[in-house]
């Protein structure tokens, strides 16, 4: 198991994504299933019956797919990719983060707001620490993630993290160890390589925006 509670998946089934080439766990690919009526849906929760076909979780490599007619070669079939098939799955990657952190939430395994989310990372409570994508740096910056791997999420917006706490906006998380917690560092990353380049340590980062309103 990684910091931030999130389990060591890379003895776990792998799968190839078809624009790489290259095979991993599955928790960093997104699979791809091709409906009857030959249009490709994607399948985030990994359950919709059909042959599987998985592209990793990077908002390039969907987009590569979708445009050379790569799902049609896996499928072996004539298929057709919708319009705005990459911001479709980041839709449906959000909404799964932000449904993952309400239930971690209301299982008492998150707060929000600075106050808590300070005393929840000094009393060594929080194994993850969230922060919202476009809140601003300098209040951010007061708070430091517990861990060096897998301990920081920063790809949603306040917004999105409001939502998770049922307020309108949010900027300052923690989470808790728990397997809610290793399901939202999960997902959390496949948002973040829809999103943005992760950096080392982070689960996702990226240059905030000048919102100065710290929740």
């Amino acid at each position: 198991m990684t910091r931030g509670g999130a389990t060591d998946d890379r003895d776990g089934p792998e799968r190839k994504c078809i624009v790489t080439g290259a095979s991993g766990p599955k928790a960093g690919l997104i699979r791809f299933v091709i409906g009857p009526d030959g249009m490709v849906v994607p399948d985030v929760l990994g359950r919709l019956p059909g042959r599987g076909i998985w592209v990793s979780a990077d908002r390039a490599a969907i987009e590569k797919a979708a445009a050379k007619g790569l799902f049609a070669r896996a499928a072996r079939q004539p298929v057709k990719a919708p319009e705005g098939l990459t911001d479709l799955v980041e839709d449906i990657l959000a909404r799964r983060v932000v449904d993952l952190v309400s239930m971690a939430r209301k299982a008492g395994g998150a707060v929000c707001g600075y106050e808590k989310v300070k005393d929840w990372l000094v009393k060594g409570e929080a194994v993850v620490l969230v922060q919202a994508s476009d809140g601003s740096e300098r209040g951010k910056a007061k708070l430091h993630p517990p861990g060096d791997e897998d301990s920081f999420i920063a790809c949603m917006t306040a917004r999105e993290l409001g939502l998770s706490f049922g307020r309108e906006r949010a900027i300052h998380a923690a989470l808790a160890a728990g397997g809610l917690t290793v399901r939202v560092v999960e997902e959390a990353a496949r948002l973040a390589g829809l999103r943005m380049a992760q950096e080392p340590g982070r689960v996702g980062g990226r240059t905030a925006g000048k919102d100065t309103k710290d929740a």
